[in-house]
This record gives structure tokens, C-alpha cells and sequence, in this order.
């Protein structure tokens, strides 16, 4: 079968997902603080864009320098020291590039964020940068990216192998499926579910797939997804149904109306990087909201990180972030090219989560999607208040995740915490890198 139209040739039907906004610009930093902003008794913050002495200042500070510069001027904001805060801004700003090695690239983008805390400016320049990724963003464009990512990191596949497993073993049987898609991954989770179904001994079942947009898409590029969705459906024989519910101010606003529910349907909830995109306050009610639409099963994916009971101490928040993105961008050091277009890319993408995470106040509603990342044992026991129960991931479906991490490089690993415990906290997967979890995945029934 031909599923080109989603998998670059000699590649695994395995597909990968990734936020369609990755697409992003990098702006250089204009480094003198406003008269607004500008901390009392505070000099003018100079720029260099010469980089000839770069050589002999990093050998200076010998490996690993930028998390340490980056700690202290995150200590030097919390503490309020403007001389210090200028001193550090500076020195990062003369040795941070997006175009170096991998301290240079951190230094480069948490340079950016620390500014916009520093003068009270994240919530403009997090503006600033989704008009950039919007005006920027195409399907051509970011499919490439997202199968180019697949292709050397299980980042996202990991979380489509697992959900589709486990969405398939709960809907085993039935005649109506409805599969809810909460994820922003341009829907490349689903031909492979296609395809299983269309393998199936039984009868193949209809698939109603519904698309809820929690991000800036193109309606064109929607309408251009569900067409290759049609047809590839078409080509596997099953019968297929596709529907998008988009321009929602967040996903309370989801009805069994707006979704299309229907009785006779057999219906799951796939949320891949959705709940974090929801207010911290607000995401033990849009829980209980899936109980309400009664669904066999809800797949959880996020990533393993805690911005959000960190979120008012910014030092402790700043370490948990840096500490995150370092995992990631060293991840993207060793698996792309050191002048792949791609990497670029996709770090470019961190800038704006960055900004969004130590720059912007949650307090404000203007239209910042949020990105408060939580550990799979925080997602579990709102899940668990929620009046949800863990389901186990199969043994089938474990081998079928690591048979995917064998294709990828050696650093990788499946970790599975220990069954049977009294509560949750052992509910779901977790992808490893270099032993450090860094994506969970977990399956859950009301």
C-alpha cells in the first residue's frame, strides 16, 4: 500500500507528530532595557555582534558554561540586582549563538527569555514570535519537518505507538469508532491506526475521526490533511469520516454537540500535548468534562517536566526548564547534523515555548497558549481525582514500543514502572534518554 502521503520512503509506517507552530523565527535580542523597564541606578546594556573573542572566553570557562552564566542571572533577576543583570545579560549576549554548539544554542535562547523577564516584556515578544510562526507556518514545510524528526528521534512516535495500541484494545469489537483528537499533530498518528484496522479478521469497523484545533492551523492546511486522510482511507478500505472543531478560546467549550457524539459510538479521547496548553487552575475540570462524554478509553501523552508547581519560585522554575531543554537540545545534537535545517528549526520552536514559560505571567488572558508542563505523576493523580483509573499498557503493546526504539540509535530506553501498586503513581510509560525520562505516555477509563 502506498502511505507515502505521509512517510518518507524507506521509513516505518510509525509516524511521528510535533506542534505545527515549530516553524518560528529567531530575533536578535535588542539588548538596552526601555526607560519603562529600565532598574534604578542601572547602566545601558551594550552589544557586540563580534564574535572574535568567543574562542578564548569559552576555554576560560571551560565545558558547560552556559548553564552555569544562565543560573546565575536567573538568581540575579529573582534577587533584583540590575548591575548583575546587566553584567550577565551581556556577557551571554557575546558569547550565545543559535548557529553554535550546544551551550552556545541554550545560551542563545534562554537569553532571550531572560531578558523578556528582566524588562517585564515576555508577553510581547511571545506575541511577536506565534505572528512569525503563524506567517511561516505551511503544510509542505512542517510535514517534511515532523518526518524528518521521526526519522532520527521517537520523540513522538513513541506516544502515536502507544495511544494506537492501547485505543485499539479498547475498541476491539466494536462496529462505530469515534476517536477524539486532542493533539495539534496534523493527524500523522492515524494512518498506521488505518491500516491496523484495515487488517483486522473481523468486519472493519467506521472510523469517525474528529480533530479538535487548540492552535493556530490554516484552515487550508486542515482542509488539505482531511483530503489525504480520505484518500488514504479510501486506499486501505476503511470506512472514514473526518471532522475539525477549531476556533474554541479553550477546550471547555467542547460540547457533545461541537464533537459529534453519537450513542451507538464507541468512543476514545487522544491527548497528545493538549493538557498542558490548559490553564493549571482549570485542567482538573476539562478532565472530568471527557468523563462526561463517556468515553472506552483517554490516551495522555506529555512531556516529563514540572513548570507548574514551580511556576511561583522562578529560580526553582528556571532549573526544571533549563534542565529539560538541555535533555532535549543534546538529544538534537546527536541525532541531527550539526548543520541540518531541521535542527534549527526545531530548536528555533523551544524559543517561544521558553519565553512562555519563564516570561509570561499566567494571569494574563491575551490569547498565550500555556505551557505548563507536568510529570506523569502529576497528570496521574489528577486523572485519578477525576474519577479515572489507570489502564495497563499490554505486553503486546510494549513490545510493539520497543521494537520502535530499536530502529533509533543507542541512548534510547522503554522505562515501566512497577504494576500493582495500592495508587497511580505507577501508571504509564516513560521514553528515556540516557536514562533520564523524558516523554510519559499512560491510558486511562472513566
Amino acid at each position: 500500500m502506498d502511505i507515502s502521503l505521509f512517510t518518507p520512503r524507506g521509513t516505518s509506517p510509525h509516524l511521528t507528530s510535533c506542534d505545527p507552530q515549530i516553524i518560528i523565527g529567531h530575533g536578535q535580542l535588542d539588548m538596552q532595557f526601555n526607560n519603562n523597564s529600565q532598574p534604578q541606578n542601572s547602566h545601558t546594556t551594550t552589544t557586540s555582534t563580534s564574535r572574535s573573542s568567543d574562542s578564548s572566553e569559552l576555554s576560560a570557562m571551560g565545558n558547560k558554561w552556559a548553564p552555569r552564566l544562565l543560573r546565575e542571572c536567573a538568581r540575579a533577576i529573582s534577587d533584583k540586582d540590575s548591575t548583575k543583570i546587566h553584567q550577565l545579560l551581556w556577557m551571554l549576549n557575546e558569547l550565545a549563538s543559535p548557529y553554535g554548539d550546544c551551550d552556545q544554542k541554550l545560551a542563545s535562547y534562554f537569553l532571550q527569555a531572560l531578558f523578556c523577564k528582566a524588562t517585564d516584556s515576555g508577553h510581547r515578544c511571545y506575541k511577536t514570535l506565534l505572528s512569525v510562526a503563524e506567517k511561516s507556518h505551511g503544510f509542505d514545510v512542517a510535514r517534511k519537518l515532523i518526518l524528518k524528526f521521526q526519522e532520527v528521534s521517537p520523540w513522538t512516535t513513541f506516544g502515536h505507538v502507544a495511544s494506537n495500541g492501547a485505543i485499539l484494545e479498547a475498541l476491539e469489537g466494536e462496529s462505530k469508532l469515534h476517536i477524539i483528537d486532542i493533539s495539534n499533530t496534523l493527524c500523522t498518528q492515524w494512518p498506521t491506526l488505518l491500516e491496523s484496522l484495515a487488517t483486522r479478521n473481523d468486519e472493519t469497523p467506521r472510523l469517525k475521526l474528529t480533530v479538535v484545533i487548540t492552535a493556530s492551523v490554516a484552515g487550508s492546511v486542515m482542509k488539505e490533511i482531511g483530503q489525504r486522510m480520505e484518500k488514504f482511507a479510501r486506499l486501505m478500505g476503511v470506512p472514514f469520516e473526518m471532522n475539525v472543531v477549531s476556533g474554541l478560546n479553550n477546550l471547555g467549550e467542547l460540547t457533545k454537540d461541537k464533537l459529534g457524539i453519537e450513542e451507538d459510538e464507541a468512543i476514545a479521547i487522544n491527548c497528545i500535548g493538549a493538557l498542558r496548553r490548559v490553564e493549571v487552575d482549570e485542567r482538573g475540570e476539562i478532565i472530568r468534562m471527557f468523563g462526561s462524554f463517556k468515553p472506552r478509553i483517554v490516551t495522555v501523552v506529555e512531556e516529563e517536566a514540572d513548570f507548574s508547581s514551580t511556576r511561583d519560585d522562578f529560580v526553582k522554575c528556571f532549573e526544571e526548564c533549563l534542565k529539560f531543554y538541555t535533555m532535549y537540545f543534546e538529544m538534537l545534537e546527536e541525532s541531527f547534523a550539526p548543520t541540518s535545517n531541521e535542527r534549527l528549526m526545531l530548536e528555533r520552536e523551544c524559543s517561544r515555548s521558553i519565553v512562555r514559560v519563564l516570561a509570561c505571567d499566567d494571569g494574563h488572558h491575551d490569547g498565550c497558549e500555556g505551557e505548563r508542563r507536568e510529570r506523569g505523576i502529576q497528570w496521574s493523580e489528577r486523572l485519578k481525582e477525576a474519577g479515572f483509573s489507570a489502564v495497563g499498557f499490554s505486553d503486546d503493546v510494549v513490545d510493539d514500543v520497543k521494537a520502535l526504539l530499536k530502529r533509533y540509535r543507542a541512548g534510547w530506553s522503554l522505562v515501566v514502572p512497577p504494576q500493582g501498586q495500592e495508587d497511580d503513581s505507577s501508571a504509564g510509560i516513560y521514553l528515556a534518554w540516557k536514562e533520564e525520562p523524558l516523554v510519559w505516555a499512560s491510558a486511562w477509563k472513566p
